[in-house]
C-alpha cells in the first residue's frame, strides 16, 4: 500500500486546512504544510474535519459515476434485485449492473472504494493523532475526535463488507478483510482478518459514542450519538448480534419523528426533515452538476441519463406493496402517468413501468439535493428485525415495525406473523422503504441469500446476470491491482 498510502497522505495534508467552501482543494502544496500547524487550533481541526464532510460528495478521479458516497450507494442496489435499469443505451453503472466491474482488479470501480474509503480513514487518522494538542476547547476537542473515530468505524464496516467475506457469527471469521492502518503511515500493510477488521470497527464507534455524548452538532451532515449508535446498529446486524443492533437501533432514532405522507412524496432532497438522523447536505454554491446522485437516481433533473434510463422499482416487489401504502405512490406501474415529472427541457426523455419518483430535484436545471444517509425508519427495521431473528421476541418485533408500517399506510395493522413469515413480512418492508438509498447488496451479502433477479420486470439482455448464487466469490470485490503492485504482494488478492 506504499504508493497508494502516499498518495492519501497527501490527500489528508491538502485537506486538513479545508472547510466547506467551495475552493477547499485550493490550498498550499502539499509538501509545505505542517501537520503541526494544520492542527494547532480546534479551529483549524474542525475545517479538517469539515474537509472530510465536503469529501462524501466531491467527484473522484474526474468521473462522472462517482460522486462521493453517492456513487457506493448507487453501485450497491445496481448490484441488487430491487433497483432496474430500464435500459442499457446510456451506459452509466451497466457494468455494475452485470456484475462486472468490481471483479475486474484494474477496473475503477474496485479503485474508488477502495481509495474513497481510505482517505477517509487516512484523514479520520491525522484528526484522532493530532485533535487533542490543538489550543481550544476540550469540548470541541471531544466532539471533533469522536466524529473521527465515527467516520473510521464506518469506513473500515463499509470496505469490509465489500472486500471480506460475509460475516458469519458461527465461524472464526479469520479469513482476510482489508488492512488496518490506525495511524498516519505510508508503510505497506496486510489485509487483517475479517474478525480483527469488525473488533477495530467496534473499538472506534464505542470510543465515539463515548466522546459524542453531549455533543450538539452545527447541522446533519455531521456525526452525534445518533448516528454513532445507528453505526453500532448495523454492524451488530451484520454480526448478527441481535440484542445489541435492537439496542443500539432503539437509541439511534431517539428524538427522530416519521415523514408525514406529504413530506414522503416531496423528493427526499431535504436533510432537515425530521425523519433524517445523518444526511449530506448540498449548498447551491457546491453544485455537483453530472456527478450527483440525483443525476443517476432521480425522476427529473435533466440528465442524459435519467432522460433515457429512469430507473425502476423489481415489479414482483413492487406487487406486494398494499394499496394504501403512501410508498406505492411512488413508482408508477405503467409508466405513462403525467404526474411523475421528466425532464422536459430537452426533447427524448422517457418514461418507463415501474419508474420512481422518490428522489426528485426542486430545479429541473441544478442537481442539488440532499442525500439521505441515514433515517429513523431504518432504525425501526433494524430493531424489529433483530428482534424476530434473535426467538422469543416476535410480538416486540411486531410492535417495532407496526410503528413504521402503520405511518407508510393507515390500514396496517399489528402483524400475528410469527417466526420466518415475520421475519419475511419485516425484510419486505424494509426493501421497499429503503429502495434506492444504497443497502440492498449489502442486505444480501450479510445474509446469505442469492441474487434472484428472474420473474420480474428486469430484462436479460439489459441486465445479462439474473442469477448468483449465495457465498459466490463473487460478492467479494477484487482488490484493487495497483494496490497489489505497490505493495509488492504484501496485499493480496481475493479468489479470482
Amino acid at each position: 500500500m506504499k504508493q497508494n498510502s502516499k498518495l492519501l497522505l497527501a490527500v489528508t495534508l491538502i485537506m486538513v486546512l479545508v472547510s466547506c467552501k467551495k475552493n477547499y482543494l485550493e490550498t498550499s502544496p502539499t509538501d509545505q504544510i505542517a501537520t503541526s500547524s494544520a492542527f494547532s487550533t480546534t479551529a483549524n481541526a474542525w475545517a479538517a474535519l469539515n474537509g472530510i464532510h465536503r469529501y462524501m460528495y466531491t467527484q473522484w478521479l474526474g468521473n462522472q459515476d462517482q460522486g462521493g458516497q453517492s456513487a457506493n450507494m448507487i453501485y450497491m442496489d445496481a448490484m441488487g434485485d430491487d433497483l432496474v435499469l430500464t435500459s442499457a443505451s446510456n451506459g452509466w453503472f451497466l457494468s455494475e449492473y452485470r456484475w462486472i466491474s468490481h471483479r475486474n482488479a484494474n477496473s475503477r470501480v474496485p479503485l474508488f472504494n477502495y481509495l474513497f474509503y481510505y482517505t477517509i480513514i487516512s484523514n479520520a487518522n491525522q484528526i484522532i493523532q493530532n485533535v487533542d494538542g490543538a489550543v481550544g476547547p476540550d469540548a470541541d476537542k471531544k466532539a471533533i475526535k469522536g466524529e473521527a473515530f465515527a467516520y473510521r468505524g464506518w469506513a473500515y464496516f463499509q470496505m469490509v463488507q465489500l472486500f471480506g467475506e460475509r460475516f458469519d457469527k458461527t465461524k472464526a471469521n479469520d479469513g482476510p478483510g482489508v488492512p488496518l492502518v490506525l495511524v498516519p503511515s505510508t508503510t505497506a500493510t496486510p489485509r487483517s482478518s475479517v474478525a480483527d477488521v469488525y473488533t477495530q470497527i467496534n473499538k472506534d464507534l464505542d470510543a465515539a459514542i463515548d466522546l459524542l455524548n453531549g455533543y450538539s452538532r452545527l447541522n446533519k451532515s455531521h456525526i452525534n450519538i445518533n448516528v454513532a449508535k445507528g453505526f453500532k446498529a448495523r454492524v451488530a446486524l451484520a454480526q448478527q448480534n441481535w440484542t445489541v443492533a435492537a439496542q443500539m437501533a432503539a437509541d439511534a432514532r431517539n428524538g427522530f419523528g416519521l415523514l408525514s405522507n406529504a413530506d414522503y412524496m416531496s423528493g427526499f432532497n431535504d436533510y432537515t426533515k425530521n425523519e433524517w438522523i445523518w444526511g449530506m447536505r448540498q449548498q447551491a454554491d457546491q453544485t455537483t452538476y453530472f456527478y450527483s446522485f440525483f443525476a443517476f437516481m432521480s425522476s427529473n433533473f435533466n440528465s442524459s441519463n435519467i432522460r433515457v434510463c429512469p430507473k425502476a422499482i423489481n415489479s414482483t416487489l413492487y406487487d406486494q406493496i398494499s394499496a394504501t401504502d403512501i410508498r406505492k405512490s411512488l413508482w408508477d406501474p405503467t409508466g405513462t402517468n403525467p404526474a411523475f415529472i421528466i425532464p422536459t427541457a430537452t426533447p427524448g426523455a422517457v418514461r418507463r413501468p415501474y419508474m420512481n419518483r422518490k428522489f426528485m430535484v426542486l430545479d429541473q436545471g441544478s442537481s442539488i439535493g440532499d442525500i439521505p444517509l441515514m433515517r429513523a425508519s431504518e432504525m425501526y427495521l433494524i430493531e424489529a428485525e433483530a428482534k424476530a431473528r434473535m426467538g422469543g421476541q416476535d410480538a416486540a418485533a411486531a410492535t417495532a415495525l407496526f410503528t413504521l408500517a402503520k405511518q407508510r399506510d393507515p390500514n396496517y395493522v399489528l402483524s400475528t406473523n410469527t417466526g420466518n413469515d415475520l421475519i419475511n413480512e419485516i425484510m419486505i418492508q424494509r426493501r421497499v422503504e429503503l429502495w434506492g438509498e444504497g443497502f440492498r447488496f449489502y442486505d444480501l451479502k450479510r445474509l446469505n441469500l442469492p441474487l434472484d433477479r428472474t420473474n420480474s420486470n428486469h430484462n436479460n439482455s439489459i441486465a445479462s446476470v439474473m442469477n448468483v448464487p449465495a457465498g459466490d466469490k463473487t460478492w467479494q470485490f477484487l482488490i484493487p491491482q495497483s494496490e497489489i503492485n505497490n505493495t509488492n504482494g504484501i496485499v493480496t488478492q481475493n479468489p479470482l
